[in-house]
């Protein structure tokens, strides 16, 4: 799984999750991705499943990116432990994804192929996303 090899901080802030993705939203490295429509995190075994599924339905075929990085510790205190004595430890990694991020991207595959790759990761994630070319944004630009 992806967590980062060290840290500034080790404990963060929940921040939030207000506005869309200024940057990596656009498809970059290959010919297809899919893209958050709604704000959330994405746990890093998230990603790895995701991953997972689309190396599994292209077999050898293509070349995956994984746009994103877990680089948020989320904390939690441990079961049935009393209020306060401070900040829980760190329990897992997370990305945070805001409307608009390209999250994987494929290359070397067909259409279809790149479509039903990205729907099976799709229905591993935690947020709503969608199917984007690159060929579209060429044009919106």
């Amino acid at each position: 799984m992806l967590l980062p090899k060290r840290v500034k901080h080790r404990k963060q802030h929940r921040g939030n999750l207000k506005g869309k993705a200024m940057r990596g939203n656009k498809v970059v490295y290959g010919d297809y991705g899919i893209m958050a429509t709604e704000p959330c995190w994405i746990r890093s075994n998230q990603i790895e499943a995701a991953r997972i599924a689309i190396n599994r339905y292209v077999k050898r075929g293509g070349k995956v990116w994984i746009k994103i990085f877990p680089d948020k510790p989320i904390t939690k205190h441990p079961a049935e432990a009393r209020m306060g004595s401070g900040k829980g430890a760190v329990e897992y990694w997370v990305s945070v994804v805001k409307p608009g991020r390209v999250l994987f991207e494929i290359a070397g595959v067909t259409e279809e192929q790149a479509r039903e790759a990205m729907r099976l990761a799709g229905h591993k994630l935690p947020c709503k996303v969608k199917f984007v070319k690159k060929e579209d944004q060429v044009n919106e630009g």
